[in-house]
């Protein structure tokens, strides 16, 4: 399938061009439909996990240990449910902030329209999510509401290199996850699947964040850039903190006082986030946003 992808007006600077017509072209050769794509109908292989049990917020501890491939597997399904309601819950603040950064421009532009693109991809990773979390038995793993209302001044605030930085934060931390999910025969099939469509398909929402980090930085000056790369981090934290809710432990029987004790000591998750995370903070640092107040929150997340 060959994409036409209008010519960009001579005043858009070239490189932004030229990346948003690659991913057009990019994603009309290579996009998916969860609906059809995605094995919904076989029922659920109670055996096998909701994600590489090396992701799990227990593995590595003592509680860990104690408990029995089938709890271990239940609780990976859980925490894999609650980690998709995170990622719906900022998809829908990802589109609006991307709708706000694009409104009444220019719709011959090709940025405009793979920021459309984009929007109906999120649109369809959100569906696929709910209906993941669905067919895992699990309950809708809504963030705090105290964290519901920080988005939701976010999302009509942030703008710029802060909006798509934040946008970056949660697609690298989440892609990286993904990845190995999708190879562990370990992991249910249908989880395996949507994990491979979410990394294919954000690959391109990463490219595009990227650029419009950069575009956006390029008319900041001292004072903005400290300010926005605080915002970013505190946005980072409340992202990654609300992948494994609390009540995910409780809701598969475990002691949710102790899980909650255990989880936050744990080192090698810790070390699990930090290292998803590597080529991210060098990113930032690049463009001047990994600054020592922003420094606290990323510490905070486990995320340096």
């Amino acid at each position: 399938m060959t994409a036409t992808v209008p010519e960009a007006r001579a005043d858009q600077p070239a490189e932004r061009k030229d990346t948003a017509e690659r991913l057009l072209r990019s994603s009309a050769e290579l996009s998916f439909d969860p609906t059809t794509q995605v094995d919904w109908e076989t029922p659920l292989d109670r055996t096998k996990h909701g994600m590489s049990p090396e992701w799990s917020s227990l593995y590595g501890t003592a509680y860990w240990d104690e408990l029995t491939e089938e709890q271990r597997t239940e609780l990976t399904r859980h925490e894999a449910a609650s980690v998709a309601s995170t990622g719906i819950w900022f998809e829908m603040i990802l589109q609006q902030m991307m709708l706000r950064d694009f409104y009444a421009k220019d719709p011959t532009d090709p940025s405009f329209q793979w920021a459309l693109t984009e929007i109906a991809d999120e649109c369809r990773h959100s569906i696929m999510f709910a209906r993941g979390s669905a067919k895992l038995g699990a309950p809708a793993y809504v963030p705090k509401r105290s964290t519901v209302e920080l988005g939701r001044l976010f999302k009509s605030t942030a703008s710029g290199e802060a909006a798509y930085a934040s946008i970056l934060v949660a697609e690298e931390v989440l892609d990286v996850m993904q990845r190995d999910w999708m190879r562990d025969e370990r992991v249910v099939p249908f989880v395996r699947t949507v994990s491979n469509i979410h990394v294919v398909e954000e690959s391109r929402h990463m490219k595009f964040a990227r650029e419009e980090t950069r575009e956006h930085l390029k008319r900041a000056g001292r004072a903005r850039r400290q300010l926005n790369a605080f915002y970013v981090s505190a946005a980072a934290y409340f992202i990654v903190s609300s992948m494994w809710n609390e009540q995910v432990y409780e809701n598969v029987g475990l002691d949710r006082a102790r899980a909650l004790r255990e989880a936050k000591a744990n080192e090698h998750h810790k070390a699990m986030l930090r290292s998803s995370c590597a080529g991210l903070m060098e990113f930032l640092s690049s463009c001047g946003l990994l600054t020592k107040p922003a420094l606290y929150f990323y510490r905070r997340a486990n995320l340096i």
